[in-house]
């Protein structure tokens, strides 16, 4: 029994949020879930370093790109990076096991012909040496801790410091994972923790 206004009652606090509660495809799952699939090849990036914007959404702190920071192609299509942001711990888990933390790599597809037109790069962690990229934004992201809908500016970020490089993933169509819960998000965790 969780918050009244928990994730177990999101699809009931506002009706735009309906598929938190009645979705087919809800994110997260269990990786080893018979829909996920076993991608064996990386993902083709072309990230580039751009201004960026600290915000706490109150589900979140989030690392936003204010331009073109670069992106990724899955099955052809072109995904532009929007934002980054983490859950502790993980939310997606492999056979029951919940790890750390999670990083998830929001992109977005521009492409109005393209039905599935946000994918997500999910990474976890398990606790170990520190994390470059988390280093760097240590202070800021604790200078939000507690203030919903606060920002920072935090001049050019290298989305390439994000230790993401995997040689295979889990992929498998579901949704985002705080709301409005739309479905139809391709999501891609890397096997490597």
């Amino acid at each position: 029994m969780g918050s009244p206004k928990g994730p177990e009652k999101w699809g009931e606090l506002k009706p735009e949020w309906a598929a938190c509660k009645n979705g087919k495809m809800q994110s997260p799952i269990d990786l080893s879930n018979a829909r996920v699939k076993f991608i064996s090849q990386p993902e083709i990036r072309n990230y580039k370093p751009s201004n960026a914007t600290l915000k706490n959404t109150g589900f979140e702190i989030s690392v936003n790109w204010n331009n073109d920071t670069g992106s990724i192609f899955i099955n052809g299509t072109e995904y532009l990076l929007q934002q980054v942001h983490w859950h502790t711990p993980s939310e997606h888990t492999i056979k029951g096991k919940r790890y750390d933390m999670e990083l998830h790599m929001v992109h977005e597809s521009f492409d109005l012909n393209v039905q599935n037109r946000t994918t997500v790069i999910g990474v976890l962690y398990k606790i170990d040496r520190p994390d470059e990229f988390l280093s760097k934004l240590n202070k800021s992201i604790s200078s939000l801790i507690g203030k919903k809908g606060e920002e920072r500016e935090l001049g050019i970020i290298d989305p390439n410091d994000i230790q993401a490089e995997s040689q295979s993933y889990y992929r498998y169509m579901g949704s985002l994972t705080t709301p409005p819960c739309n479905e139809g998000v391709i999501w891609s965790v890397n096997t490597k923790v």
